[in-house]
């Protein structure tokens, strides 16, 4: 065993000691001995983006610390089956630096385990170069996820690039940025489970952050990608703003058949980061896992999931 293996093995076996009660008294106390400004930057980010519930000490609102325990307790067998899968040691310290930013606010380790050798989703030491990629983008925004991909594996790596996006300005920056490239196909659809109409949620805090919402005033399209798109693919990538488990539903055919390449964000809640593994490993087991974050230590955001098919 090394270092890392250790330490969450630590971890987990004093979370599984613990009721959910005692994990959620450790984890409020731990917050109220963090540093005003840590508190301020905190609280001020989760009014900002409410994927992870409210938290607001001044007015005893502790809703976010007590998701967290929640799923450290709940979920510690799905952590440990998760961790076990992982396929390489900067996953596994990048899984025990998450889950001990939860439960201790540590820092440090959050630090230590950013991915700053590549671009977000485009790690050379797992995602290698290919000929002919059938690339689908699934929250394709301004298109940099693309550009950023052409930059790394060139302009004669893919065959054909479906971009889709739900925001008109946002695809509007897409079709510019993606102007002097060939077979790129935008899409203004809502990637769901299943055919149907569905709405727009306007973030206040910029069209990154648009959501998908059964209700509203703007009607989307919604689609599954295993009946939009009809050819092989190879690769697909998720940033929609928690709604990543839905479109995996509806990619569940291809993935089943073609095990393309996954590139999924898993930080949208306290869930994501195990739920996501074990969808895709109930749908098809022939993949490796790895885990990168791009985000800050301060509480660990972009975290990306890498699914990649195993080698027979």
């Amino acid at each position: 065993m090394n270092q890392i293996d250790i330490k969450f093995q630590e971890l987990l076996i004093t979370l599984k000691r613990k009721s959910k009660e005692e994990i959620y008294n450790d984890i409020r106390d731990n917050y109220q001995r963090q540093h005003i400004n840590v508190k301020i930057a905190l609280e001020n980010y989760f009014k900002k983006f409410d994927y992870w519930g409210k938290l607001e000490e001044k007015v005893g609102e502790y809703e976010s610390l007590y998701l967290r325990a929640q799923s450290l307790k709940d979920h510690s067998d799905d952590f440990i089956w998760l961790y076990n899968k992982l396929e390489d040691y900067r996953s596994k310290k990048l899984l025990f630096s998450i889950l001990n930013n939860w439960y201790n606010f540590d820092t440090d380790n959050v630090r230590q385990a950013l991915e700053r050798n590549y671009d977000q989703y485009w790690d050379l030491d797992i995602i290698k170069p290919k000929r002919n990629e059938a690339f689908v983008d699934i929250g394709a925004y301004t298109g940099d996820s693309i550009l950023s991909y052409i930059k790394n594996y060139g302009i004669n790596s893919y065959q054909k690039i479906y971009a889709y996006e739900i925001t008109p300005e946002s695809i509007g920056q897409l079709k510019n940025n993606t102007r002097y490239y060939q077979n790129i196909e935008i899409r203004k659809k809502a990637v769901l489970d299943t055919k149907r109409k569905v709405y727009m949620n306007i973030s206040e805090e910029g069209a990154s952050a648009n959501q998908v919402s059964e209700e509203g005033e703007e009607i989307l399209e919604g689609v599954c990608i295993d009946e939009d798109i009809n050819d092989k693919i190879t690769m697909i990538k998720m940033d929609i703003e928690g709604a990543e488990t839905k479109a995996l539903v509806g990619c569940q055919n291809h993935i089943r058949n073609e095990s393309p390449t996954l590139l999924i964000s898993v930080y949208h809640n306290y869930e994501d980061l195990w739920k996501i593994p074990r969808m895709i490993d109930e749908i098809n087991n022939n993949y490796k896992f790895y885990l990168r974050c791009y985000g800050s230590e301060l509480f660990p955001t972009e975290i990306v999931l890498y699914a990649i098919k195993k080698e027979n």
